[in-house]
């Protein structure tokens, strides 16, 4: 998978790695309108899963948005006797590669965070890939962890199709919550301790950038963390 990938690839990556992050860049360079229905939540926290991609640059964007308080990355959309790496690689365990986001929905709320994940984190419109990584564990999905949250990401899902905000449909999945299970540690945090990492450099950092450039009153520039090393 991911990490093999690029080790079989290190030259291959070395020569193109400048040109390939100048196009994720110009990719992730889209200010999307915010959610028409985005209703307030006068909660003290909130908590949805996100999927969309490999976990370790949802976890690295979604730790850098102001008023995130933890970002875990795991596995959703299985059984947890199936939410490992090596079993989740096979692509035969329903799971996702997830990150559960616990917010303040007083500083940011859930519509605007919907904003980051569909402009920046990951491209909505590819269907059980991002990037190098296919299958469905890469597969772009909400799930919900309330009515509202329900409501208001299959409307503002709708909202951006009928404006057609992206140039193919997007094929984002919505479901319930029915379990995340954390990944394994040397998951956790991943970006901020392996930053050149050569997957990182071309397929994460990127949307790092992307994050601060298209989103400033979102970006905090110290990331919340799993742990600390």
């Amino acid at each position: 998978m991911k990490l093999a990938t690029f080790l079989a690839a290190s030259a291959f990556v070395a020569m193109a790695a400048a040109h390939i992050n100048r196009a994720l860049a110009d990719d992730l360079n889209k200010t999307i309108p915010a959610a028409a229905l985005d209703p307030a939540n006068d909660a003290v926290h909130e908590t949805v899963v996100l999927a969309g991609g490999c976990f370790w640059g949802q976890q690295a964007v979604f730790e850098h948005v102001k008023g995130v308080t933890k970002v875990v990355a795991g596995y959703s959309g299985g059984a947890a006797s199936t939410a490992n790496y090596p079993m989740v690689t096979t692509e035969t365990t329903g799971h996702a590669e997830s990150v559960e986001i616990i917010f303040d929905p007083k500083v940011i709320s859930f519509g605007r965070l919907l904003q980051v994940y569909f402009s920046v984190a990951h491209d909505p419109t590819e269907l059980n890939f991002q990037g190098p990584d296919q299958g469905t564990s890469y597969r772009s999905e909400i799930f919900f962890s309330s009515p509202l949250q329900e409501k208001t990401a299959r409307a503002y899902i709708a909202q951006l199709d009928a404006a057609h905000i992206f140039a193919k449909p997007i094929v984002t999945k919505i479901e319930p919550l029915k379990g995340f299970y954390a990944a394994e540690g040397y998951h956790q945090d991943y970006l901020i301790h392996n930053p050149t990492q050569p997957y990182i450099v071309i397929n994460d950092l990127p949307k790092l950038a992307a994050l601060k450039r298209v989103w400033p009153a979102y970006w905090r520039p110290d990331p919340v963390r799993v742990a600390s090393r």
